[in-house]
């Protein structure tokens, strides 16, 4: 069923854009981006290939949480130097954006910087210095996550000034001015917590190039009594899944160019209750296989390397668009090039702007990277 929607969805989008013309959607290059973790081991900028990519994010920066401002050490200097040197110089070279936040962030933090006009502008100051001193192209936030309707009314507010005074740069200096991008919720509102918010869509419709909306981690250790697919495309007993979440940012109004899909590099893993009843929600009793300070998550290359050295099952499945691989009590949910290339179909389909990966380091040999370049065929 799963499938079938999503051909469906493809033939109708490729008839509308052949015989409206949509101008906007053809006229704008597709974002083929991914975050490059700045503590990846062995694995350098230089060693990206960048053929597959539009724009690679430095994942993170985080700003001083009393000044708001942005204190470069000489280590993190050289790191964004040969970060930018390295990807403006490859063949073909790509945008650089750099990341500001990230999962391990201070929440409170941001939303302080956020609540009054003069951290705001400190903050903003200081992002596009750093941005031109080591010769970025853009830069992202990623606050996870605003908590309260105040926090989303800050956010627009930050975004607001932020855009004015990036464009007042660059035409001071007669440079283009930087990209401004944000990671987001896969979900326009958090219909899920106790405290109800919306993100400030009109803001993001105003001020932003685009948003990356992170579709993945709806199941993992904090719901250990069950396995789940933790990037589904398809929930058919919940609104959490990646096609719910994208449908609800267009309805809401951020239009189809502005709206990039999250799609993971790393599987989740649990350990089942029962190694004879495996499915997705299958009975588990805490979580599996994981990489050292990351209990129960694997990257994708480490997810094949179990596959084999393990002699795990794999097996697609189509309601959710997803894959897992079991083998005995441990049990992996994780996306590979086949679910892949369902969910570009999807995301084209939609007429969004493109697709993003965390993180590019965690790729098996450029498998994932180089089928979604692949499938991304209608507005390249």
């Amino acid at each position: 069923m799963a499938f079938l929607n999503y051909v469906s969805l493809l033939s109708i989008f490729v008839c509308m854009t052949t015989v409206t013309g949509d101008h906007v959607t053809a006229s704008l290059p597709a974002v083929k981006a991914a975050y490059w973790p700045s503590w990846a081991e062995n694995f350098p900028p230089s060693a990206i290939d960048t053929k597959l990519f539009t724009h690679i994010y430095y994942a993170f920066l985080n700003p001083n949480n009393v000044t708001y401002k942005f204190d470069i050490s000489n280590s993190t200097a050289v790191l964004l130097s040969d970060f930018t040197t390295s990807l403006h110089h490859k063949n073909p070279p790509v945008k650089t954006l750099f990341s500001i936040g990230g999962g391990g962030s201070d929440s409170s933090a941001f939303a302080r910087m956020a609540s009054h006009a003069q951290s705001r502008k400190a903050f903003i100051k200081s992002s596009i210095e750093v941005a031109r001193e080591f010769g970025f192209d853009g830069l992202d936030l990623d606050w996870e996550f605003p908590k309260t309707p105040k926090e989303m009314q800050d956010l627009g507010h930050l975004f607001d000034e932020w855009r004015l005074a990036i464009n007042a740069e660059a035409k001071a200096t007669y440079r283009p001015p930087l990209l401004v991008t944000a990671a987001v919720y896969f979900s326009v509102d958090f219909f899920l917590d106790e405290v109800y918010r919306k993100y400030p869509v009109d803001s993001i419709h105003r001020n932003l190039d685009w948003i990356n909306a992170m579709c993945f981690d709806y199941h993992g250790s904090w719901d250990n009594t069950t396995t789940g697919a933790h990037a589904a495309l398809y929930d058919d007993k919940s609104n959490v899944s990646t096609s719910y979440g994208l449908k609800s940012w267009l309805l809401a109004g951020v239009p189809k160019t502005k709206l990039v899909m999250g799609l993971p590099l790393y599987g989740r893993s649990w350990k089942l209750k029962d190694p004879n009843i495996h499915g997705i929600g299958a009975p588990a009793v805490d979580v599996g296989p994981g990489v050292e300070g990351d209990k129960g998550v694997l990257p994708f290359s480490q997810v094949e390397e179990f596959n084999r050295v393990n002699g795990a099952t794999v097996v697609y499945d189509v309601d959710s668009v997803s894959t897992y691989s079991y083998a005995g009590s441990a049990w992996i949910g994780y996306d590979d090039p086949t679910s892949t290339t369902v969910k570009i179909g999807f995301a084209q389909a939609l007429g969004l702007r493109g697709y993003f990966f965390w993180a590019i380091s965690f790729d098996s040999d450029w498998k994932i990277s180089t089928q979604a370049s692949r499938a991304w065929i209608l507005n390249d």
